[in-house]
């Protein structure tokens, strides 16, 4: 679904070209961090903490988290 006009597209565009390099990394980083948080929320309550951190992953990058932590 691509609801944005190409003219707010535009801005958007010269808005983030604008920003210094640490500050697009800095913006980025705290929306990966919001993101690990929804997850983190959406998972069920007393998994431990390696099983966690598999979910974790595995939300994120699908099934190169079972190569990561080697399952299946």
């Amino acid at each position: 679904m691509d609801d944005t006009t190409p003219e707010f597209r535009r801005l958007m565009s010269e808005r983030f070209r604008a920003l210094a390099p640490q500050e697009r990394v800095r913006m980025c980083a705290e929306m990966f961090e919001t993101a690990r948080l929804i997850v983190e929320a959406s998972l069920p309550q007393g998994l431990d903490s390696d099983e966690r951190r598999y979910r974790i992953c595995r939300r994120f990058y699908g099934d190169l988290a079972d190569r990561a932590f080697g399952r299946r």
